[in-house]
C-alpha cells in the first residue's frame, strides 16, 4: 500500500505516531475522451484567456470569487497554514459509541499503521478502544482539507473514517414529496414485515459483485478481439396495481425458494467472481493501445481530491 499521510494520533497527553493508507480503491473503469472521426485521444489544456498562452502549474494559485470577476487569491502555503496540515496531528476530541453516528456522516476510510517508534502506544489505543467499545471523534487535515473523523477498530487495525460536519448534511425538509403521515394498511404492513423477515440474512459482502463492471470488461475484451457486441433489450416491468397481491406472491416465492436461492446466490457469486477474474486476465493479456482510446489505470490516473491534475492529456471519464 502507498502511504498517503504521516502524523500522529493524540488524546490527552498520549501521542501515537501512525502512517495512513487508503482502505478502499476505485474500481471504476476509466476511459479516455476520443475524437470519433480520427480516434485521437483528447487532452485538456490549461490556457489563460487573457494571455492566450498555456499556463504551467507553478503559475497556478487558488482564488475565491467574492464578486463577479473579482477574486481573493491564496498561495499554497497560505492554505496549508489555515488548514493546520503541517501539524500532522489527528487530535481526538471525544469518545462516543459507534451506534450514535448515522451512516450518512461517513465519507472515506483509511487504515492507520504504527510508525517505526509507535507500536506500544498504538497497541494501547487499539486495546482500549476494543475493550471499551468506544470510537474517537477527532479532527485531521489531509491534503489541505480539514475534516472531522472517527477513529475505530477494524479487526486488528486502527481505522480513520472521515465524516461530514453537521452543516454539510442537507436537512430532510429539503426532500420533496415526502408523506406527512405514514398511513399504511395493517394487513399490508404485516405481510411486508413477514417478507422482510423471510429475506433477512447475515451480511456476507463476498456474495455481491459489480455485474456492470464485469460486463464492461467482457465487452472490452470482445472488442479487442474484433467481435461485435449485441445486447438483448431489457424487459420492462409492468406497474403493480394490487399491492397486497404483490406482497403475497413475493412472500410465497421467498418461502419456497429461500433454500435453493441461497445456494444459487453463492454459486452465482463464485461464478461471477471467476468470470470477472478471467475477463480481467484476458483484458490484461491484450490491452487496447492508448492511440485506440483504450482503458487506462484507475486510482493512480484519477486526480487527488483538492489537488489539480498533472497529466496534460488526462481527459477521462468513468463509465
Amino acid at each position: 500500500m502507498h502511504t498517503v499521510w504521516k502524523g500522529a494520533i493524540s488524546f490527552g497527553l498520549v501521542h501515537v505516531p501512525v502512517k495512513m493508507f487508503s482502505a478502499t480503491e476505485d474500481k471504476d473503469i476509466s476511459m479516455r475522451m476520443i475524437h470519433k472521426p480520427c480516434s485521437t485521444p483528447l487532452s485538456y489544456v490549461r490556457k489563460c484567456q487573457t494571455c492566450e498562452t498555456e499556463v504551467p502549474w507553478e503559475e497556478i494559485v487558488k482564488g475565491y470569487e467574492h464578486e463577479p470577476g473579482r477574486f481573493v487569491i491564496f498561495d499554497k502555503e497560505e492554505l496549508e497554514q489555515l488548514s493546520g496540515e503541517k501539524s500532522k496531528e489527528i487530535k481526538i476530541l471525544d469518545f462516543v459509541q459507534l451506534g450514535e453516528i448515522d451512516p450518512v456522516y461517513f465519507q472515506k476510510t483509511y487504515y492507520l499503521a504504527p510508525a517505526d517508534t509507535g507500536s506500544n502506544a498504538y497497541n494501547l489505543l487499539l486495546r482500549s478502544l476494543t475493550e471499551t467499545g468506544k470510537i474517537g471523534i477527532a479532527k485531521v487535515s489531509i491534503r489541505s482539507k480539514s475534516s472531522l473523523a472517527a477513529i475505530r477498530v477494524v479487526d486488528r487495525c486502527l481505522a480513520l473514517e472521515t465524516i461530514f460536519y453537521p452543516d454539510e448534511i442537507r436537512p430532510i425538509s429539503q426532500v420533496p414529496n415526502l408523506p406527512e403521515q405514514a398511513n399504511v394498511n395493517d394487513k399490508e404492513l404485516t405481510m411486508a414485515k413477514m417478507l422482510i423477515e423471510q429475506l433477512s440474512t447475515p451480511f456476507e459482502p463476498e456474495k455481491y459483485s459489480d455485474e456492470y463492471r464485469s460486463a464492461v470488461f467482457e465487452a472490452i475484451s470482445r472488442k479487442v478481439a474484433g467481435e461485435e457486441i449485441q445486447v438483448a433489450p431489457e424487459q420492462q416491468r409492468t406497474n403493480v396495481i394490487d399491492l397486497m397481491s404483490a406482497l403475497e406472491a413475493s412472500l410465497e416465492a421467498a418461502k419456497s425458494g429461500k433454500t435453493a436461492g441461497n445456494a444459487k446466490a453463492a454459486s452465482t457469486a463464485a461464478s461471477s467472481a471467476k468470470k470477472s477474474e478471467s475477463t480481467s486476465a484476458a483484458f490484461q493479456a491484450a490491452p487496447p493501445s492508448p492511440e485506440a482510446g483504450g482503458m487506462t489505470g484507475t486510482e493512480d490516473a484519477k486526480p487527488k481530491r483538492g489537488r489539480p491534475r498533472k497529466a496534460k492529456d488526462a481527459s477521462k471519464e468513468t463509465v
